[in-house]
């Protein structure tokens, strides 16, 4: 039987495309075990505001930690909660579906008492899975204790102990991914198609399709899903 597997750095309430490369998968990998980068998705994703995109961002703590895994990386305190949360009701208020979504919104920072950063990404992309209806598996990879000498071969690697016969990517890597290693290892790379998403109604000017997937949700509701859909686009 085929299995397609993604693998990705986990990221705060990304965007639209980081779950239809979950969608598309039978299993997503979050690889938090690897170097964390900073000024990335890892802790940080946009919204659209009426003073245009802004930044919502998890203070981590940075001091000794240049070299800190995904994983390690924790939150200076919970403070950010209420602010991201009254940031997005300030600037979502009036999208169309704000008031149906925004008691579940709300709900996901209120709980969110963990500190790594690991954990905090990890509560809000299976809550929103769930509420967008999609079932993929997520687990992270240090789940599987793979180690490689390099990016190629630790991704083949948990594609193996995963039990992959695809591995998709995003577009972005077909830079550095080593298709021929893959095909040697009996793994066929794919890459997702992140053009033609179809523009919904959104606030505050000119349509954004980068912006956190909370986006989607507050302007089109239940019918969230049907955006992210290949016969959509």
């Amino acid at each position: 039987m085929s299995k397609t597997v993604a693998i990705v750095q986990s990221s705060y309430i990304p965007w639209k495309g980081y779950f239809d490369l979950i969608r598309r998968s039978d299993e997503f990998i979050l690889l938090d075990d690897v170097q964390y980068t900073r000024r990335d998705w890892r802790n940080r994703n946009r919204i659209k505001t009426a003073r245009g995109l802004v930044w919502l961002t998890i203070p981590l703590k940075n001091k000794g930690h240049y070299h800190a895994r995904i994983e390690e990386m924790e939150t200076v305190d919970d403070s950010w909660r209420h602010r991201h949360w009254e940031q997005l009701r300030q600037a979502y208020r009036t999208a169309r579906y704000f008031r149906e979504e925004a008691e579940f919104v709300a709900t996901l920072y209120r709980q969110c008492s963990f500190q790594r950063l690991s954990d905090i990404n990890y509560h809000f992309l299976s809550a929103l899975c769930q509420r967008l209806g999609i079932t993929t598996p997520l687990c992270f990879s240090s789940r599987y204790g793979v180690k490689a000498s390099d990016a190629n071969a630790r991704l083949i690697a948990l594609c193996q102990a995963a039990g992959a016969t695809h591995y998709l990517s995003g577009p972005r890597a077909r830079s550095y991914l080593d298709e021929e290693r893959f095909r040697a290892a009996g793994i066929t790379v794919e890459y997702i198609d992140y053009s033609g998403y179809p523009v919904y109604d959104q606030p505050h000017g000119a349509f954004e399709h980068h912006v956190s997937i909370l986006d989607l949700l507050f302007c089109v509701g239940s019918e969230a899903l049907h955006y992210l859909e290949s016969d959509a686009k």
